[in-house]
């Protein structure tokens, strides 16, 4: 898919940061948009920023994507007002990291709910009346670094993120018979505001320690305006994995090369998180 001029786009997460970006990206290139999010006041602040931009926003919808039924019900009016999508962006996601003894079982479900599930809800509602259309398209998934590497305290948003880089890779082969190119997009650091508001159990964040480390994660952020130029050309050229920065891209390539290396890299890193923790309680008492 070269040009998208014309083409009907469905973004996810489109209140703010890589979905905004996409969505302004996606417009400046000739998409319509079908916009959903959560968040009310953010999507609407998109639509009014695209509009006055120029672009053409088809249709918002305020959405919980991991209400199955709900994305189901919208999709039949897209479909029924619009036809079937071209191009199929899943950029929704929320992030929550901490060690197995700090994390609950709430944090688990969060994860797997919205960045795995929510998209997953998405490909079944949009993707299949794209595959009978019969004239091809493109889907993006955005998972992590966290869907690529052994990242500290990331068990819980890894297990989201793995999981969505498993339905992306089958899909690749699955949907190639029909035209319909996928994306996985591998974000590191993003400046946006999850930097603050990504939940880490069991840890002070005004520990200087932490703010350090956060200052540290901010540094090596890009804006989420490349990530959004990275998402287009990577539909433009049908690349299946989609970098952001270039130390994601080269840590993968080691822990695919350098096995050991990779593995004592993770242990070293885990190691330094670890002293962040709080010293856990004697046996038999709780904290």
């Amino acid at each position: 898919m070269r040009d998208l001029t014309d083409r009907v786009c469905l973004l996810t997460g489109a209140a703010g940061g890589i979905g905004r970006a996409t969505a302004l990206a996606a417009a400046r290139a000739g998409a319509r948009l079908i916009l959903t999010d959560v968040a009310a006041a953010g999507l609407a602040e998109t639509v009014a920023v695209v509009q006055d931009a120029g672009g053409d926003v088809l249709a918002a919808r305020v959405l919980d994507i991991t209400d199955h039924e709900a994305v189901a019900a919208w999709a039949e009016e897209v479909h029924a007002e619009y036809g079937p999508v071209d191009v199929v962006m899943n950029i929704a996601g929320v992030a929550t990291w901490g060690t197995v003894e700090n994390l609950e079982h709430r944090h688990w479900r969060s994860m797997i709910e919205v960045n795995l599930m929510g998209p997953i809800h998405i490909i079944e509602s949009f993707v299949p009346p794209m595959v009978r259309a019969g004239r091809g398209g493109h889907l993006v998934n955005v998972s992590s670094a966290a869907g690529l590497l052994a990242l500290p305290w990331h068990a819980a948003y890894s297990a989201s993120k793995f999981g969505l880089r498993g339905v992306s890779e089958v899909l690749r082969f699955d949907l190639a018979r029909h035209d319909i190119g996928v994306s996985l997009v591998v974000p590191g650091a993003v400046r946006t505001p999850l930097v603050q508001s990504v939940q880490i159990i069991g840890v002070d964040r005004d520990d200087p320690r932490m703010r350090r480390l956060t200052r540290l994660f901010e540094g090596y952020a890009v804006p989420p305006e490349r990530v959004a130029d990275r998402i287009l050309a990577g539909i433009r050229h049908n690349r299946y994995l989609v970098h952001t920065s270039p130390d994601i891209r080269l840590a993968y390539w080691v822990a695919r090369k350098f096995a050991l290396p990779y593995e004592l890299t993770m242990r070293l890193a885990n190691r330094r998180f670890d002293r962040l923790l709080p010293p856990l309680p004697e046996p038999g008492r709780t904290r």
